[in-house]
């Protein structure tokens, strides 16, 4: 008896991108665990796992807004459909959307959608928009970048967006904040961050548990394959380094120089990255 339903299949295939007989074997195997299945599919080398995940149907856009490089807000409006994200009114909500997250500070999505702007809540602003436009619209997410000035620490602030589509507005949006203001840095850094995706930005910040499933992946994956016990140890290790490689900003080689890593470069600089966010319409 299957341990599964079709939804459940669904939503592997969304989040992966396997084939449909693959999803229903791991699934079978993981006894219906969609993060059990992932792995499953991961260890067992099916095409596409794990570059679609955390994929969404949503469309949208990503708006920023800077104050003189002391603050930035970065902000993903969503909506159902490409031809209500290229409208003027859909843009012009998503900059005012941003206007109120820098004015008004809140501290998550709840907590915007209760502010209070001309006289209307967040909420009531996008419910009239819904209404006007057609279409369901919600904030999915938003980040706000200020330096800490209660410990004296200065700071930079920059955001990049970038357009897929010439004909739609920007679907990537990168906000990075350096120790020092080095405006060329930080354009070139945050460009890096919006074409190679880096999940860290030092290997310090990768969690524990995190490294654990990597590696746990990495050992049955060499199994699965037929590797020598012996070389099991060297194998894990490497592909645990080049996990961490690919997720990390400071380890990664940088897009204009790739005979340098991105560490390498704000070393040279004197540049330290203290955070980032970086969104892509429908994707986590």
């Amino acid at each position: 008896m299957a341990n599964y339903t079709a939804a459940n299949v669904k939503k592997l295939r969304d989040l992966t991108g396997a084939g449909m007989l693959d999803c229903k074997n791991a699934l079978q195997e993981a006894d219906g665990d969609i993060d059990k299945a992932v792995e499953v599919l991961r260890v067992k080398g099916a095409k596409g796992v794990g570059k679609r995940e955390g994929r969404t149907a949503s469309n949208g856009l990503v708006a920023a807004r800077l104050d003189g490089g002391e603050t930035g807000v970065l902000v993903e409006l969503n909506c159902e459909t490409d031809f209500v994200a290229k409208t003027d009114g859909f843009q012009q909500l998503a900059a005012t959307v941003a206007d109120i997250i820098a004015e008004g500070r809140p501290a998550d999505v709840d907590a915007l959608l209760a502010t209070t702007h001309d006289g209307s809540t967040v909420k009531q602003i996008l419910d009239e928009a819904n209404a006007s436009m057609g279409e369901k619209i919600e904030v999915r997410r938003f980040d706000r970048f200020a330096p800490d000035t209660a410990s004296g620490a200065g700071g930079y602030v920059a955001a990049y967006l970038h357009k897929t589509m010439p004909d739609l507005p920007p679907a990537v949006g990168v906000l990075v904040e350096l120790d020092v203001e080095q405006p060329t840095v930080a354009k070139d850094v945050a460009q890096h961050i919006a074409a190679m995706v880096p999940r860290y930005v030092t290997r310090a910040e990768i969690p524990a548990e995190t490294l654990a499933t990597e590696r746990r992946i990495a050992e049955e994956t060499a199994r699965e394959e037929g590797k020598p016990e012996q070389a099991l140890p060297r194998i894990i290790e490497g592909r645990l380094n080049g996990f961490v490689k690919d997720v990390t900003l400071t380890d990664q080689a940088f897009v204009k120089e790739p005979k340098k890593t991105v560490g390498a470069v704000l070393d040279e600089a004197g540049v330290t990255v203290r955070r980032f966010a970086r969104y892509r319409v429908g994707q986590s």
